[in-house]
Order: structure tokens, then sequence, then C-alpha cells
């Protein structure tokens, strides 16, 4: 039995926020992935892709995945690119229910500059340009990996962990 939920999408999407609350209404352990990958390197995230590489990063995300796929009762928020391999969704299928919060390109320019953080992949020239492409590539494996999507675009935080634990508990 599937008995852990991961959270995937694009950066923006809400994720962390939608995980923390949720863990927290269905009583389990809230695990944020980008977060241990900052923790293992000792670096942030930004400072792994500007030193090491994207594919360095994208390594240790997949190592994370395999540890956190063996936790039980968790919700679990990805990083943006855990789609890229489909070896991590492999793995975090074996244990984890799959929501995938959509969102649209504008509204992810809107929350990434507002909430402060460097988003690596969005420090180039035309960053709405970056999001369009980043999105339409992502899009289908966000689809394909999905158990349950949803649009998370003109929601509330509250409104989208409302329709995330009603789902579950009628699995």
């Amino acid at each position: 039995m599937k008995n852990n939920i991961a959270l995937i999408g694009f950066m923006g999407a809400g994720k962390s926020a939608v995980g923390r609350a949720l863990a927290e209404r269905l009583n389990m352990e809230f695990v944020e992935m980008d977060a241990l990958v900052t923790e293992r390197c000792n670096k942030s995230i930004a400072e792994i892709f500007q030193q090491d590489g994207e594919p360095a990063f994208r390594r240790i995300e997949a190592e994370v995945a395999r540890d956190v796929a063996g936790k039980k009762g968790a919700v679990i928020a990805c990083g943006g690119g855990i789609v890229l391999k489909p070896a991590n969704m492999d793995t975090l299928k074996e244990t984890c229910e799959i929501v995938y919060l959509k969102v649209l390109p504008s509204v992810v320019l809107a929350r990434v500059s507002w909430s402060g953080q460097k988003r690596p992949l969005l420090e180039v020239p035309d960053p709405a340009s970056a999001v369009h492409e980043l999105l339409k590539f992502r899009r289908p494996l966000y689809e394909k990996a999905a158990d349950i999507t949803i649009d998370t675009s003109d929601l509330a935080v509250q409104d989208v962990v409302d329709r995330i634990a009603a789902w579950w508990h009628k699995k």
C-alpha cells in the first residue's frame, strides 16, 4: 500500500506551502527534498548549481528520492525537476501517491518574484521565456507521473489541502 504523498510540479506551484499544511492536516511527517539536498551538500541549491552544475544536483536529488521513498506516512515536497529522471518517479511511485500541483506561467513568475528565493534556472535575461520553455518540456512529464492533478493558480493553500485531503481519504 502506498502510504506517502509526493507533491510534484514546477517552482512556484506551492509544493512546500501545501506540503506543510497537508502534513499537519493528515498528521503525517513533512519532508522537503530540496532542504535534504542542501543539508547533504552543505550548500544552497544556487551554490550547488553554480559550483557543481545541474548534473551533480540531479544525482544528489536521485539519492534523496531513494531515501525519502522509504519513509512511511510522509508528505514529500519534491523539487520541480524530480520528473526529469524517470527512475526518480519509479522510485517514488513504489510508496507514494503522486499529486501534480499545476500552475500557470504567469503565476509562477509572480510567486517566485515575491518569494525572494534565488532560482538558478531563472537567472537568465528573459525569465518569462525560461518558465514557458521549461513548463512546455516538463508538463507532459508531470502529467504522466501524476495520480491526481490540481491547478493551484487560483487557489489558496488551504483550498488545495482540502482537495488533496478529500481525495486521500477516498482512496
